[in-house]
């Protein structure tokens, strides 16, 4: 089983090109790890409300998937994290997995 997961970057201003590089290996490398399925992640790039660059990145994280024992992941997961900041009380990343429901 899989459960969406939406990943929420809260990218510091100046820091969007170094933030994309990386952003354009997690998915392959996390699939390649065997830790998400096959269905291509989704990017999208926006602003807060204070107008702050603010990146999503949607896909499909496998159940029981354990991506800290993987040192490749870590070579990604900790320059984003030094790239992005916490911001109007919420921390610099944030990643709610979430299930679909059906409406009516």
């Amino acid at each position: 089983m899989a459960n969406k997961v939406f990943c929420h970057y809260r990218v510091a201003a100046g820091n969007e090109p170094a933030f994309e590089n990386l952003l354009e290996k997690h998915w392959p490398t996390l699939h390649r790890l065997g830790l998400v399925t096959d269905e291509p992640a989704q990017h999208f790039k926006g602003e807060e409300r204070d107008g702050q660059p603010l990146y999503i990145e949607v896909f499909d994280w496998l159940d029981g998937a354990e991506p800290h024992a993987h040192p490749e992941v870590a070579a990604i997961w900790e320059p984003m994290d030094q790239l992005c900041e916490d911001r109007g009380g919420k921390p610099n990343m944030e990643f709610p997995h979430m299930d679909p429901i059906t409406i009516g």
